[in-house]
């Protein structure tokens, strides 16, 4: 039953006799599930590391298990973010297989340098009928780039066009953009923000998507995206981000483990062996931030290495356990 949620039939089965049966041993508790020793032991290492179950020393076991509620939260919890991790690794791919044969079957468009980027989205923007989805990753954006997307923008909503935006969580801290985002917001667009995007992103009517070529550079060029199942591909990623996301005026909150949105995002960064340099880029902030948000999520963890944080980050249930 829980193996859509990363829980494997013995894993499962071990778990509910701990749950009916906490007076068990291990040899009690092989005998009445029909499982060997070693395989019943490893199944212990199985739901010790996805935190289901805790070391008690009084316990027959040598283990207790987590509340059946609190058990099914955590793999939810964890299932959705392996949902969000695929989702994004399946928008990157996108991304990269549409940049890479820019021309291919006639779906693509190709545009290169900022000045054909604006000029094109210019032009798209007045064929819009009525909606514009956006990523806006990056967090601070260049003055630049704000205002010449303003004439655009403010044409589009004036008309009655349906524009909503997901940025960083840290625009907030820039005054420029966050000047710009309350001005978007004034006129109608609807803005959230989130830890971290995939992908620069604008899509358009629901039937075009345009994409960067070079996603640490928005400037050297774009694709325009014509194929319906890619398309649909990314309006399904945005929707979910979307609905995860926090609207802009919303009081940032804390999980049960006392973590902001940003700080979860960095311990999955840092499972992911991303380097101080590539989180600060995911989350729109300085090195110097992303140095001090690890340090001290490696604090909280006890963790002396980064992999020992990240051990003790499955242990404590701040990850999902690998598979």
């Amino acid at each position: 039953m829980l193996q859509t949620l990363g829980l494997d039939p013995i894993a499962e089965q071990v778990y509910r006799g701990m749950l009916t049966n906490p007076q068990d041993g291990v040899p009690e508790l092989a005998q009445r599930l029909g499982l060997q020793e070693t395989a019943l032991c490893d199944a212990l290492d199985r739901l010790s590391a996805m935190a289901l179950i805790r070391s008690v020393d009084h316990a027959p076991s040598g283990f207790a298990p987590l509340g059946p509620e609190a058990a099914m939260n955590l793999l939810l919890a964890r299932q959705q973010e392996r949902l969000a991790l695929s989702q994004a690794a399946a928008a990157q791919l996108i991304a990269d297989c549409a940049t890479s044969q820019p021309q291919s079957s006639g779906e693509n468009e190709s545009l290169s340098g900022i000045e054909a980027i604006r000029n094109r989205l210019a032009q798209l923007s007045d064929e819009v009928a009525s909606e514009v989805l956006t990523f806006a990753p990056g967090g601070a954006h260049p003055e630049a780039d704000l205002r010449a997307s303003r004439g655009p923008n403010e044409e589009m909503l004036d008309r009655g066009v349906r524009m909503r935006t997901i940025y960083l969580d840290s625009v907030r801290n820039d005054p420029a953009t966050q000047e710009h985002v309350d001005w978007l917001s004034e006129r109608g667009g609807q803005v959230r923000t989130t830890a971290s995007l995939p992908v620069r992103m604008i899509i358009m009517d629901r039937r075009l998507a345009v994409l960067p070529v070079n996603t640490t550079d928005a400037h050297v060029g774009a694709v325009v995206l014509h194929g319906a199942g890619a398309v649909t591909a990314l309006c399904a990623l945005f929707e979910s981000t979307w609905a995860s996301a926090v609207p802009l005026g919303a009081v940032p909150v804390r999980d049960c483990d006392g973590r902001t949105r940003q700080e979860k995002e960095v311990v999955q960064l840092l499972a992911e062996g991303l380097t101080d340099e590539s989180i600060a880029k995911r989350l729109g902030v300085s090195p110097r931030t992303a140095r001090r948000i690890a340090a001290e999520l490696m604090e909280r963890l006890d963790g002396r290495s980064r992999f020992e944080a990240g051990v003790h980050a499955v242990q404590d249930g701040w990850l999902p356990a690998t598979r």
